[in-house]
Parts: C-alpha cells; sequence; structure tokens
C-alpha cells in the first residue's frame, strides 16, 4: 500500500533502530515455529534486549516515541527494513518462506492476502487484542496467518480549486470519468506494478463484472486516461493538487488524502485541504502482519505483533501513515475526522477471489489499456 506521506518526503522510509543491541533473547525459541503451535498463547511481557527486524513497504511510519515505548516495556527494538511497494514485499517473503529476511512482516493488503497464506510465508499467531478489532475486520478469512492492523480506502481524488477556476462540476460517480466532459483529465497507477492501481483495478471488476469492466476500460482509455507506474509518479508528477506538479486534476489515491494535505502544508496551515475524494467506487484495503515462517525469535516477533495492535501504536497510525486504525475505539485526531473521507459503501472482493483472478485481470487490462 502506497500512502499520502510520500509526495513531501517526510515519511516514507523509517531510520533502523539500535542496530547494537543483542540480538536474541534468552527466553525465545529456536528454529521455525510448528504449524500446530498453540495460536492462542499471550508472549512473555518482557525479553532480554533484542532487535526484532519487521519487514515492511517503504511508506511505514511510526512516531519515535512509540518505537521507544515499546523497547522500555519489553527490552524489544524494532529494527524497520522497508522493501518498496507491498507487491514487492509480498514476492520477497514467498521466495523466502520458511528462511525469511526477518521475524514479522507488515503491510500485506487484502489484493495479496491469499498469496502469501497460500505460500505458507507466516507462523500462525492469535493475540490476545484481536478481540479489539472492528468486527468487520475479523470477518477476513487469514486462517490465522496474519491480524488486521489498519484498513484505508482506494479512492479518485479531485482538485477542487482546478474545478473551480474553470466552472466545471467535478465527476461524482465511477461512470462520470468516462464522461467526455472529463477527458484528459484523470491519471491512473498501472496494476501490474502498484497496489492502488491494482485496488482501482479490482474496484472496477467489483462494480461491472466480469461482463462489463473492460468495456468500462475501453471508454476510459477512449477518453484519454494517463497511465504511470506508481503512486508518488501519479500524485506529484501528474495530478495538479495537494502539492502536485502535474497538470491532471483527478488522480487514483487514497480517501485520506486531504488531511495528509493539511498536516504536510507549510505555515501558516490552510484551514481546509484543497482536494476533495470522489467516494464513488473506492476499494476497500486492509493490511495485515503476522510472524514470519522460520524466524528464530519467535516469541519476541509475536510481542510486536501485539504491539501493532495496542493503543498506542493504533493511535498513532492516522497521522503516521494516513489508515484508519484496525482495533474499536481508536480516537482519531481532528484533522482526520474532519477531512478524511469515509465512503459509504466501499466495494471488495473477497481475497480467494482475487487471487484466483488477480494475474488474468491484469493481463487483460494490460491488453486494453496500453496495447
Amino acid at each position: 500500500m502506497r500512502r499520502p506521506v510520500a509526495p513531501w518526503g517526510l515519511l516514507a522510509t523509517v531510520t533502523l533502530v539500535a542496530l547494537a543491541l543483542t540480538a536474541c533473547a534468552s527466553g525465545s525459541g529456536s528454529g521455525a515455529p510448528s504449524g500446530t503451535a498453540d495460536v492462542t498463547v499471550a508472549p512473555p511481557a518482557s525479553f532480554a534486549p533484542t532487535t526484532v527486524r519487521l519487514l515492511t513497504h517503504d511508506s511505514f511510519a511510526v512516531s519515535d516515541d512509540v518505537l521507544a515505548d515499546l523497547a522500555a516495556r519489553t527490552g524489544v527494538t524494532v529494527q524497520v527494513v522497508t522493501a518498496g511497494d507491498a507487491g514487492e514485499l509480498v514476492n520477497r517473503a514467498v521466495l523466502t518462506a520458511g528462511n525469511p529476511e526477518g521475524d514479522v512482516l507488515f503491510g500485506l493488503d487484502t489484493t495479496l492476502l491469499s498469496r502469501a497464506v497460500d505460500a505458507e510465508v507466516f507462523a500462525p499467531y492469535r493475540p490476545a487484542a484481536l478481540a479489539e478489532v472492528s468486527p468487520k475486520l475479523r470477518e477476513i478469512d487469514t486462517d490465522d496467518a496474519v491480524v488486521p492492523v489498519d484498513y484505508g480506502d482506494v479512492c479518485v481524488n479531485r482538485d477542487d480549486r482546478w474545478f473551480a477556476d474553470r466552472g466545471l462540476v467535478p465527476p461524482a460517480t465511477l461512470e462520470q470519468l468516462a464522461d467526455p466532459r472529463y477527458r484528459d483529465l484523470l491519471v491512473v497507477e498501472n496494476p501490474a506494478t502498484s497496489s492502488p492501481g491494482l485496488a482501482f483495478l479490482l474496484a472496477t471488476v467489483a462494480r461491472y463484472g466480469e461482463e462489463g469492466w473492460t468495456g468500462y476500460w475501453e471508454r476510459l482509455r477512449a477518453n484519454g486516461v494517463r497511465v504511470v507506474n506508481g503512486w508518488t509518479e501519479a500524485y506529484t508528477g501528474e495530478f495538479s493538487g495537494g502539492g502536485g506538479r502535474g497538470t491532471r486534476p483527478l488522480v487514483v489515491s487514497y480517501a485520506s488524502s486531504p488531511p495528509a494535505e493539511i498536516v504536510f502544508a507549510a505555515d501558516p496551515k490552510p484551514s481546509a485541504p484543497s482536494t476533495s475524494v470522489l467516494t464513488d467506487g473506492c476499494y476497500r484495503q486492509v493490511e495485515f502482519a503476522g510472524v514470519l515462517r522460520g524466524t528464530d525469535r519467535p516469541e519476541a516477533a509475536r510481542a510486536v505483533v501485539d504491539w501493532l495492535l495496542s493503543e498506542p501504536f493504533q493511535a498513532d497510525v492516522a497521522l503516521s501513515m494516513f489508515v484508519f486504525p484496525a482495533r474499536d475505539g481508536t480516537a482519531l485526531p481532528e484533522v482526520f475526522t474532519r477531512f478524511a473521507a469515509v465512503p459509504p459503501e466501499p466495494l471488495a472482493l473477497a481475497p480467494e477471489v482475487v487471487a484466483e483472478n488477480r494475474d488474468r485481470w491484469v493481463e487483460a487490462w494490460t491488453e486494453v489499456v496500453l496495447r
């Protein structure tokens, strides 16, 4: 998942923390965790100083005090290792399943869930805090391999100032994006190379079905849609709003992009964003985390998964990564509650349906749009 933090360059990567600490807790196990392990057992409360490698995408961000709190309470220091986009992250995890490059993985989303679970990337673990996660998120079948940590919605963002300056009413529905009034105004990401690009493709499949989604993309292509490889190029290079330098006032981004525009604006900050969200046709993405099968410090890794669901971490995600926390009852900052859009009926497809058809859909999209 590519978040609205990258355009301002402040949170695109996380500094690696405390590399000099001891490598292993005295109470940690060794070897690969068994697939039949008791997945409900909570980890010990504290460890000898231990470093746990957290593999994640390059939009991961967390406040320093939240990291420090984990180390102070448990003795566990998190070393954050970024691996590009969520797709690249999962590809690497699948290739190293059972002999992982780290101990915990965060950033797997619903578009890639089945692939990682089928490849047995994770050791099963069901933390006690899972009971605090929103029931709708717990309905997603993960086979106890991973737990939901946050969620967000991929939506088209609009540059309201651009439309107002030209006296043009912005589009309000997915279908209107193909209207000739909006010719040459939309930029999207390639679903073969971008997580939000894939999510937007899946939104069109969910909306128009197998019989109609390619026809919709043919209409978008005829209407001058521009395709770029990734979110950063789309939002900062092609989009005309939100700090972007481009000329297109419609972009595939996130429902939480407008509050990011406020947070990262130079002082004096604007009272409201100049962008808004087209809430029709949004696609819900849930992000997960899990203990990597084969870690030699499984108990400390479980403590990190517990931390990702803890109140301090969950309260931090809104303004660190501009997503909604998975934990019910987590307070959100005012700028987030005021300006992050909440789509009334976000689209979604079952992870197993995505796993079965993803490659075929991307190939068909490539043939229709890039031919």
